[in-house]
């Protein structure tokens, strides 16, 4: 870095250029980051939506299903209906990396038998209402998923986002200024010297 009355010179001016090309080439491959980072956003944004709507379309049938199962057995009836047991069910992920972003396939793998204990009373009511909530946990381990990975993009989108801008407003325009300065400095220098030496060519031809 050169003082302000420190004389630049060409090797200065060159290591200059190429720091300023350096800095050029990490703010596009930044700006390209970003750009895939959005796209993946909205396509995991997309996803989400999607999943979204059958996990509220599916809540709602779980819901008018157990009004079903409530008005058939009661509300103690339905209590001590004998449920789905998923205590060896298990979450699954699938990971990739994406411009360094850990992205995530989640599934809910149920065990090959996870039916109901005895039933005395059994009704198709209280059936549908169990494989209308297992579907709802399935759903919601697929969104749960999709959620985090929008939250790791979106987290490494606002970072690659202040780093590019950060090149974009600060750092690249002053070194383009100081590069400039130092180009018109070294301009004005070489010529004096050839003003100078002008100068001093009569005295040499008088002598």
């Amino acid at each position: 870095m050169l003082g302000n009355d420190e004389a630049p010179t060409r090797s200065a001016i060159l290591q200059m250029r190429e720091e300023h090309e350096v800095v050029l080439e990490a703010y596009d491959f930044l700006d390209e980051k970003r750009l895939l980072l959005a796209a993946e956003l909205l396509r995991q944004l997309d996803r989400y939506e999607e999943l979204l709507g059958q996990y509220n379309s599916a809540s709602e049938r779980a819901q008018r299903m157990l009004v079903a199962t409530i008005r058939r057995h009661g509300l103690q009836g339905t209590q001590v209906y004998p449920g789905s047991y998923l205590q060896d069910a298990e979450l699954r992920a699938t990971a990739r990396i994406f411009m360094g972003v850990k992205l995530l396939e989640t599934a809910l793998q149920l065990p090959q038998e996870y039916g109901a204990g005895p039933i005395c009373q059994p009704s198709p009511e209280a059936e549908q209402c169990r494989r209308d909530f297992l579907e709802l946990i399935k759903l919601g381990a697929v969104l749960a998923g999709v959620e985090g990975n929008l939250h790791r993009l979106l987290a490494e989108y606002r970072k690659t986002e202040r780093r590019a801008r950060a090149l974009e407003n600060v750092v690249i325009p002053e070194m383009t200024h100081k590069l400039r300065d130092m180009s018109a400095r070294l301009e004005e220098l070489d010529q004096e010297d050839v003003v100078r030496v002008h100068m001093q060519a009569p005295s040499r031809m008088r002598s």
